[in-house]
């Protein structure tokens, strides 16, 4: 913890030179990215902590980190030592950021705290604004970024090359999925947008990259009005084939720091900017004198509106579906090959969390359209299976012994689909309380993925589903139970969740979804179930349509830890049908040996 220190001491040389008694650092990027390149975690690089959710803030005198349920455990192993106090968000008595400044500054002569424009949407710094306003007077400045003095050692923003998405994966072409937007954009009377997430980039221009890890993403704004679009991007990433296909579509290019000048030239009355995505700097710049002046004073020039494009790549059209039943059998078979391999190498001893990590990637990495993992392996044994978001390291890699469970949360991109799987898996014997909680996941699992509910339902309300039964027997878990997944894209993918906390977004036909319930005994075992699922129609009547889900994952589910009595006859019953399309679907492209393996792993489970 001694770097961590003396970067907090270097922050506060800059805070005290710039009189500032507080600093904010989220963990979100210009782009509002979930997971971010190297450039941009400066969160992590000043607490230390390495979570994909969480928000550090520094006073002269005290630091603090808030993150959710996910990463309780973690963040207070990594903390530990240093003299960042860890905050749980929405556990009760936890203060809010604004609450915690306002006593901590209660005394201090400068109001004023910092948050880097840039790196925050124009929701959440309105927000902040009003609650630091309220809890004790205090100001925020957005202009000044301290990490541009103090990282000396900051990687730079990648410049990793882009390539075109093939349309016999994409399903459609740009020019229709401008069209689309634009279409979209009139009903919202807007004339254009500036799109800022790099999914909605990547998806809208059939392009793919590599500059977030895990995400085939490229760093780029992409300015639509209602007769052209501009990407802005470093131009040294475009090869010859990117560069042909912008030029086919219509899509002109700028360098990536030319944004706030692309914006000052947008050429219509008005421009959509989504809130919730835009950076407070950038909605600034749009608002500002210098790019409006040139705007008739009767026209309202900045349309504040969700944009609407996530809601349109939710939706995958019939390549990205057939591509994600494609991509889900090489993974089954990859996922079959490791499963043989397991627990007779757990046996004969010397395997670890880290190395079946290795060994599950490299299986992967066999199969045909292989890019990559879609996020870093969970692979928690035991007490580390508790800790939901775990991530094994040299430090914490503990050997894996023939008892007890390991959870195993993995995924992979192909070209041609995106991949998330969660099994937890007996390496051996487990106790009657394993074998309890194991079970009763197992049914929230069942129960969701037998559900038939309403076209335009949302997530919240089949939520409940998955947790009827641990609540019945007073558990619970504080994650989501589910998300979208991109189409070799993003492995999380909105609107759409599955969750407790009220999530409006709708769900429709050929939207695909996860369903992961778990449940977690800290210092003792964690225990998760995963498919990625495809919400499909199922019949129509006069009270309008319904939808069921089709389970896209390939993969058989352990049914040794399985408290046989605990299922009702329709779960026993999903799960036999689900392990005899798993084997029917996965058996022709399996060797004799693995397919003997996967024919005795499958067979029925009886009363």
């Amino acid at each position: 913890m001694e770097k961590i220190a003396q970067r907090i001491d270097a922050l506060r040389e800059e805070m005290r030179r710039e009189h500032l008694s507080a600093f904010i650092f989220p963990s979100t990027d210009p782009h509002n990215s979930e997971y971010t390149a190297e450039h941009w975690k400066g969160r992590e690089w000043i607490s230390g902590f390495n979570g994909s959710a969480g928000t550090a803030v520094v006073t002269l005198h005290a630091a603090a980190l808030w993150t959710d349920s996910r990463y309780f455990i973690a963040a207070a192993q990594q903390l530990e030592g240093s003299e960042y106090q860890l905050m749980r968000k929405k556990i009760e008595g936890t203060p809010t950021i604004a609450e915690w400044l306002g006593k901590q500054l209660a005394e201090e002569s400068d109001k004023e705290v910092g948050l880097y424009g840039m790196d925050s949407t124009a929701n959440d710094v309105q927000q902040l604004t009003t609650e630091l306003r309220q809890h004790g007077g205090l100001t925020l400045r957005t202009n000044f970024d301290p990490l541009q003095r103090i990282w000396t050692n900051r990687p730079p923003i990648p410049m990793n090359p882009v390539v075109p998405q093939p349309l016999e994966y994409a399903g459609e072409d740009t020019v229709s999925k401008l069209a689309r937007i634009r279409k979209a954009l009139r009903e919202q009377h807007a004339d254009g947008m500036l799109m800022v997430s790099l999914d909605d980039i990547a998806w809208t221009l059939n392009l793919r990259g590599s500059d977030v890890h895990c995400n085939p993403v490229f760093i780029s704004y992409l300015l639509i009005s209602s007769q052209t679009a501009t990407l802005f991007i470093y131009e040294e990433k475009l090869t010859a084939e990117a560069r042909q296909h912008l030029t086919a579509c219509g899509v002109a290019t700028a360098p990536y720091t030319a944004i706030t000048e692309g914006l000052r030239r947008y050429p219509d009355y008005n421009i959509l900017a989504d809130p919730d995505e835009v950076s407070y700097t950038l909605m600034k710049a749009i608002q500002s004198n210098e790019l409006t002046s040139h705007l008739s004073p009767l026209i309202s020039h900045l349309l504040r509106a969700s944009s609407p494009v996530p809601a349109m790549k939710a939706v995958k059209n019939d390549a990205e579906q057939r591509g994600f039943r494609q991509a889900m059998i090489r993974d089954g078979v990859a996922l079959v090959r490791f499963l043989r391999w397991l627990k007779p190498a757990v046996e004969a001893g010397g395997q670890t969390e880290m190395s079946v990590d290795r060994k599950l990637t490299a299986l992967r990495a066999e199969q045909p359209l292989y890019q990559g993992p879609s996020f870093n392996t969970i692979a928690g044994y035991q007490t580390h299976g508790a800790i939901v978001h775990y991530e094994a390291t040299p430090e914490t890699d503990v050997p894996l012994k023939p008892e007890g469970l390991l959870l195993l949360d993995s995924g992979a991109q192909y070209i041609d689909g995106t991949t998330d799987i969660t099994r937890t898996i007996a390496l051996g014997p487990v106790t009657d309380e394993q074998r309890r909680i194991y079970t009763l996941v197992l049914k929230g699992h069942i129960q969701l993925q037998m559900l038939k509910f309403p076209d335009g339902a949302s997530g919240t309300q089949l939520d409940a589903v998955a947790r009827r039964g641990l609540w019945k027997s007073g558990l619970n878990f504080l994650h989501g139970t589910g998300h979208g997944v991109g189409s070799y894209l993003n492995v999380h993918e909105g609107p759409h969740q599955i969750r407790m906390e009220y999530r409006p977004a709708p769900l429709h036909a050929g939207m695909t979804v996860t369903d992961e319930p778990g449940i977690y005994l800290e210092d003792r075992f964690g225990v998760r179930i995963e498919n990625v699922l495809l919400a499909q129609p199922y019949m129509e009547t006069e009270f309008g349509r319904f939808l069921q889900f089709e389970t896209l994952t390939l993969c058989p589910i352990d049914t040794t830890p399985v408290d046989v009595t605990l299922l009702t006859d329709n779960e026993r019953t999903w799960l036999n049908d689900y392990h005899q399309m798993v084997y029917d679907r996965l058996a022709p492209h399996l060797d004799d040996p693995d397919r003997q393996w996967l024919y005795a792993t499958t067979r029925p489970v009886t009363a």
